[in-house]
């Protein structure tokens, strides 16, 4: 896309649905759909001049260059992974956080940065090897990482964020192209999305909590009136048959790729029509929440991953490619805005992946997955640290 990118991202609906604002919420944002993507709101303000890593980004704010794929992170002897993508932030006892993000490439896996309560980097290890292509995943209440492989004939592995204990296979979440995990607490349930252009939406309900070895995996199928009917996939080894085409005449999503649990509402993205669909699940119906290739200048496309503040604010990355790429900002009450845009050099054709938060909400992480590329060949990626002023009250 080019440098000319609309300089709001419109009403921005189709990224806020993902952490599951109020039904009322979005019966009023859609009434005013239009008008509002005329008045973009003022977010955290305008976005200043690129700054040393090819930020620009609102006053107050400032940013920090955590890892470079193929060096060691910065007070460690440790090498980073090449192409960071996923990514999630867990707690510590003493006041610190961990940083876990993937690894998409051929030797995939997944790493992790311990940081201290002050924010310095304490020590960076691997929590997942000897697997690839690893995309996307989910945190769970418990405290582990889920890491989805993206090919065919993936698996989502189980990790600790601690590396204290080795990584699971969870074979019973099925054998596919995983990408995202979203955990379902009160329904204790793990929802999982398929990236392909027919790929499907499964539930795994484990046969004790919280243990992810054994259980009962189930496929989408959706009516005309968007009810859902789970139906059992007889083979998640997919040793005969495909995953997808186990089960005749189930629903197709196209390119689902994230997916986010809140408040009883399971949200999920597809990629290649631009849409988030939204799946309530004591009513066992979905519904397409936003559509972006029926509007008219609308205002976000590629729909991919994303990460809520402490605020209630949306931080979402579009899956474009450009020579300015963004993340754009949601407020609860549907206005939207640039918050940050990378450029330059150093992100030539990369893209924006793995948005999380540290758990004061204050330090925003996230990946240009392919930058400081070598001539035409893509870069292996950079993981970066905005901190500032968010917004953390909820009030």
């Amino acid at each position: 896309m080019a440098g000319t990118r609309r300089e709001f991202i419109g009403t921005g609906v189709g990224a806020a649905v993902v952490v599951g604002l109020g039904a009322a919420f979005w019966d009023d944002v859609f009434g005013a759909a239009r008008s509002a993507a005329r008045s973009p709101g003022t977010g955290y303000g305008p976005r200043r001049a690129a700054n040393e890593h090819g930020l620009r980004l609102p006053e107050g704010f400032r940013s920090r260059l955590i890892a470079r794929g193929d060096e060691a992170v910065p007070g460690t002897g440790y090498v980073w992974h090449r192409a960071s993508d996923g990514a999630a932030c867990f707690p510590t006892d003493d006041g610190g956080w961990i940083l876990v993000s993937n690894s998409e490439t051929q030797d995939g896996g997944a790493s992790a940065i311990r940081f201290a309560p002050s924010g310095e980097i304490e020590s960076a290890y691997r929590i997942l090897e000897g697997t690839e292509h690893n995309c996307s995943g989910g945190a769970t209440p418990w405290g582990t990482w889920i890491s989805c492989e993206e090919f065919e004939d993936g698996h989502a592995w189980e990790c600790d964020p601690h590396g204290r204990r080795p990584a699971a296979m969870r074979p019973a979440l099925g054998r596919f192209k995983h990408e995202a995990a979203a955990v379902d607490p009160k329904g204790r349930r793990v929802y999982l999305t398929e990236d392909l252009i027919d790929g499907r939406f499964y539930r795994f309900t484990p046969s004790r909590w919280r243990d992810l070895r054994e259980g009962v995996l189930e496929v989408a199928t959706v009516d005309r009136s968007g009810r859902v009917t789970w139906t059992e996939v007889p083979e998640p080894s997919a040793r005969h048959v495909p995953t997808r085409h186990q089960v005749p005449g189930t629903t197709t999503f196209r390119r689902a790729e994230g997916i986010c649990h809140r408040f009883g509402t399971v949200y999920l993205s597809t990629t290649a029509d631009s849409r988030v669909h939204a799946y309530d699940i004591e009513q066992g119906r979905i519904r397409v929440v936003y559509d972006g290739l029926a509007m008219d200048a609308a205002p976000l496309l590629g729909v991919d991953q994303l990460a809520d503040s402490r605020a209630g604010e949306v931080f979402v990355c579009e899956d474009l490619i450009g020579t300015e790429i963004d993340i754009g900002v949601i407020d609860r009450r549907g206005r939207v805005s640039k918050f940050l845009s990378v450029t330059g050099p150093d992100h030539r054709r990369s893209e924006l992946t793995g948005v999380t938060f540290d758990p004061s909400g204050s330090r925003m992480y996230f990946s240009s997955q392919r930058a400081f590329p070598d001539g035409l060949l893509p870069g292996p990626g950079a993981v970066y640290e905005v901190s500032g002023p968010f917004r953390r009250d909820r009030a």
